[in-house]
């Protein structure tokens, strides 16, 4: 008998008495704390974001092609990855060179790539998360863990929602779910932050919806 056959049998047994498996779950808890307004549950991510350190910018729909390209000129990036499926009108006031997602790229190549702009699944406002699930403009996980800088775009209101149980309801568990709450960072014992370590150095979010004018917040103004 192998181990993992004695550890599932163990399993089994445990669950012997546990009785009928088509028992509903209990599902009683709260699905978000306090009842806000779309526009408080968008300020509620806005703020969340930024105190993880993620650059927070606001535009109305029209405005976004030139925020992206804005982003990418004060970067200096002169190669940006882009999904299969990245609307190409995203990009349209950006000179840098378009690196299409490919298969056949290595980490090497990827590494060289200045910044990398994708969509993204889903935002959560109570937790100040953005989810990536693969879909078609937000490519393979690797483009948004392998560049220094990462444009993510979030469609308001329709992309937003308040709380990790709604965001659930909207998520397919067998998609490769990447969840990222600001830029890549990790502490040493002396509680040192060092940022980029496991992915982007640095993380900007667009919310494109109905705001007029450009707005930006960061750490500095939460």
């Amino acid at each position: 008998m192998s181990s993992r056959e004695r550890i599932l049998g163990r399993v089994r047994r445990a669950l012997a008495g546990a009785g009928d498996e088509e028992t509903p779950v209990e599902r009683a808890y709260l699905r978000e704390h306090g009842e806000r307004s779309l526009t408080e549950t968008v300020d509620l991510l806005a703020e969340n974001l930024a105190d993880y350190r993620a650059v927070v910018h606001r535009c109305a729909a029209d405005e976004l092609a030139a925020t992206i390209g804005r982003l990418i000129a004060q970067r200096g990036s002169g190669t940006v990855a882009v999904p299969t499926g990245l609307p190409p009108e995203w990009l349209a006031a950006t000179g840098a060179e378009q690196i299409a997602d490919r298969a056949e790229s290595t980490p090497h190549e990827l590494d060289r790539v200045g910044s990398v702009v994708t969509g993204c699944a889903v935002a959560i406002a109570e937790t100040g998360t953005i989810v990536l699930d693969g879909g078609p403009d937000q490519g393979r996980r690797r483009i948004t863990l392998v560049p220094d800088h990462h444009i993510c775009v979030v469609r308001v209101p329709e992309q937003v929602v308040s709380s990790v149980p709604q965001a659930l309801e909207r998520l397919d568990p067998a998609r490769p779910l990447t969840w990222i709450s600001g830029p890549s960072a990790t502490s040493d014992i002396e509680l040192d932050r060092v940022e980029g370590v496991h992915g982007p150095r640095t993380l900007e979010v667009v919310l494109v919806g109905g705001t007029p004018q450009t707005t930006e917040v960061n750490a500095g103004d939460s």
